[in-house]
């Protein structure tokens, strides 16, 4: 009987903690829409603007750094006047951001507006993670914040559909501004939001004891010997978690491309070959972080990410082998990020735990962004294969120090 509650999680939930998930889900494939449609419209933008790689570069990660200001800011702000309150706002300031896009009419118009989308990009995730994790119960927790981040695959698997669509059926000046205003679409999330998503019950009566002692705890606070050693920790394994994703994901193609010489990356099949294997390693690190144990969860996804980057970076493959490695790539650079959410929402108390989570994982957003600039760095010196493994490699070790440093949190009752 417990073995059949475990695997219908969803269908035990309560209605508030069902109507959550549908929000955050429906947040986060709204915003993986909204960000992914810039990599597939970036070589019209350099041919439109007449720009540079470098240029095109700094559009990706102006996007990532303010990201990383804009969780931190989303995070303090939520701990202040409240979750759902907050989250309304990211989605709305990310949606009409996406939506001005579409309308730039030079390079750095389209760079001011990435930025001020990357605030709300960083906060909606910050504030999203923490939501769920207050309003849902223990023993699912883990399964539905993780569930939650395969919303990332659904949307980049639209975007990749609405891109061939609009492409195709609209001139090409005109295709890749349809595209971003298609971001407006989260913007009606808000309503139902607005409506059905309630404030967590943790919360308002954290809220409510802060304002009967006349204390208000100060956002510095997860600074405080305390929490010093968790923030840092915290933050070491965000950077890692995403300093791997974002050396990988860069690179490899260029890598596979210049000096492998395979055609298949470039195809829709290898993409969504590893859209599919994204989706379902989400999916089962959601599973594994209940299962097994956050900290367990998060050492074997590090360990499958390592293996994925020795595989390519190292073995003689074949385009037939490397459209069937997309899988596995897929599978342990997303599934990684499951079970973070979760961790994160149990290691940091009520009164500052959207601070610590926003600035834990926006400082790792930050500090990853960086990642790839760093490789193509070092690649001018050594081989492109070398800079991959040596920044993705020492990310996923640096993933699994902080991890083993790290208290487990399973089971943990939050307040």
């Amino acid at each position: 009987m417990e073995h059949g509650d475990k695997a219908n999680w969803f269908r035990r939930m309560t209605a508030p903690e069902k109507r959550t998930f549908i929000a955050a889900f429906g947040g986060w494939a709204l915003d993986a829409l909204d960000f992914m449609v810039f990599t597939f419209v970036i070589s019209t933008l350099i041919g439109l603007f007449k720009i540079d790689r470098a240029q095109a570069g700094l559009l990706a990660t102006i996007t990532l750094l303010f990201s990383a200001i804009g969780g931190w800011l989303a995070g303090m702000l939520a701990d202040r006047f409240g979750r759902v309150r907050v989250l309304q706002l990211t989605i709305l300031w990310f949606a009409v951001c996406t939506l001005l896009i579409g309308f730039a009419q030079s390079f750095w118009q389209v760079f001011l507006l990435r930025a001020l989308q990357g605030l709300g990009f960083g906060g909606e995730w910050a504030v999203g993670s923490v939501l769920m994790g207050e309003i849902v119960r223990t023993e699912y927790r883990g399964r539905a914040v993780g569930t939650v981040q395969s919303g990332w695959a659904v949307g980049w698997a639209v975007a990749a559909i609405l891109y061939t669509v609009l492409f195709s059926a609209l001139p090409e000046n005109y295709a890749w501004r349809a595209l971003f205003w298609v971001g407006v679409l989260p913007a009606l999330l808000v309503l139902f939001i607005r409506k059905r998503v309630p404030e967590p019950e943790l919360f308002r009566r954290t809220r409510a004891q802060e304002e009967a002692s006349a204390a208000r705890v100060s956002p510095w606070a997860i600074f405080s010997p305390a929490l010093i050693k968790t923030t840092v920790l915290g933050a070491l394994l965000c950077t890692g978690l995403q300093g791997g994703y974002y050396a990988v994901t860069t690179w490899l193609p260029t890598f596979l491309k210049s000096e492998r010489h395979l055609s298949v990356i470039g195809t829709g099949g290898y993409l969504l070959v590893i859209i599919l294997g994204s989706f379902i390693g989400y999916l089962a690190g959601a599973y594994l972080t209940d299962r097994l144990g956050r900290r367990a969860n998060l050492i074997i996804f590090a360990l499958l990410c390592g293996a994925c980057i020795f595989a390519y970076t190292r073995l003689p493959l074949s385009n037939e082998q490397m459209l069937f490695l997309g899988f596995p790539l897929g599978f342990a650079a997303s599934g990684i990020f499951s079970g973070v959410g979760a961790y994160l929402t149990e290691l940091f108390p009520s009164a500052v735990r959207a601070n610590g989570q926003g600035f834990a994982y926006n400082f790792g957003r930050g500090i990853g962004a960086l990642f790839p600039s760093l490789v193509g760095y070092l690649a001018k010196t050594a081989p492109l294969g070398v800079a991959i493994g040596i920044f993705a490699g020492g990310a996923y070790l640096v993933v699994l120090i902080a991890t083993l440093l790290l208290p487990e949190t399973k089971g943990r009752e939050i307040s």
